[in-house]
């Protein structure tokens, strides 16, 4: 049986850049129920630890992604 971390489902979500954070949040954890979406402001300093079943969903002050989402 493969881990989440060898197989982990939909991995990034570029059609969500521009969307609004917590509408981000919820199409990811909908399209890979395996995963935590997180919202972070943009320019956050966050640790450089890679999570298998996180996503960070990186936001500007209006609360729009700014970047693509991806696993880690």
């Amino acid at each position: 049986m493969a881990s989440i971390c060898e197989d982990p489902g939909k991995s990034s979500w570029p059609e969500l850049l521009g969307a609004k954070g917590e509408d981000a949040k919820e199409v990811i954890e909908r399209e890979n129920p395996k995963m935590k979406a997180v919202i972070i402001l943009d320019g956050t300093v966050v640790p450089e630890i890679f999570i298998c079943t996180r996503v960070y969903v990186w936001v500007n002050d209006c609360g729009i992604v700014v970047q693509i989402p991806i696993i880690g």
